[in-house]
């Protein structure tokens, strides 16, 4: 009769694996379950992340609302104002960004000033003085 670790070297060396206890085997198939269960609950907890996120993109307001759209033109005749300057001022340079207007002037003592309108509302929002030091 030939011993029992030899037979099962011989099946291990055939490509065959031994059968497992079947106590382990109970324990395999509840690891199997288990790692099943946690696998689909780690996805559904994905999708449900995934879903959020396409909600609240759909649902947020535009990032930065538009600079220009706040001025409301008529279609018939253009906008028109008037941007008040102390008295001898003389307009160095202009900038304009979005609905604000800077005005770099010269005042009538030699110093130099920037003004700040907001086109929208139609009044001064800044004046600020340049002087060196």
């Amino acid at each position: 009769m030939a011993r029992p670790d030899a037979d099962e070297d011989s099946f291990a060396a055939k490509g065959g694996e031994k059968p497992l206890d079947p106590e382990v085997e109970k324990m395999r198939g509840k690891l199997v379950r288990f790692m099943a269960i946690n696998l689909g609950l780690l996805l559904l907890a994905l999708m449900v992340v995934i879903a959020a996120i396409v909600y609240k993109a759909r649902k947020a307001p535009p990032a930065s609302p538009p600079l220009a759209g706040d001025i409301q033109v008529p279609a018939d005749e253009p906008l028109s104002g008037d941007i008040v300057l102390p008295v001898g001022a003389k307009v160095v340079s202009q900038s304009l960004s979005g609905n604000r207007i800077s005005i770099d002037a010269e005042l009538a003592d030699g110093g130099r000033a920037i003004f700040v309108y907001d086109i929208a509302e139609r009044r001064l929002i800044g004046q600020f003085a340049i002087r060196s030091k």
